[in-house]
């Protein structure tokens, strides 16, 4: 098991109600991850039930879903960036 430092933007924040947490956890990938917080409880699955509408940076370098979580340490994830 990693300890992972998971904070969230925005309306991902909103939903689940925390900025960020400290997560333990076995996931091998980004997705693995999701899918552990989705199943924690209501709000988690709610924030994560649409992923098309969820970004993710590792360590502060956007990355896929399929990203390895290897040496992490932080995990952002957030709703898409508009620009204007």
């Amino acid at each position: 098991m990693t300890v992972y430092n998971v904070v969230y933007f925005a309306w991902v924040r909103e939903r689940i109600g925390l900025p960020g947490e400290k997560v333990e956890s076995a996931a091998q990938n980004v997705s693995e991850l999701i899918t552990e917080l989705s199943a924690r409880e209501r709000r988690y699955a709610a924030a994560f039930a649409d992923l098309s509408a969820i970004r993710v940076a590792l360590d502060q370098d956007l990355a896929h879903f399929d990203a390895s979580l290897e040496g992490v340490r932080e995990v952002a994830l957030f709703p898409p960036m508009t620009g204007g």
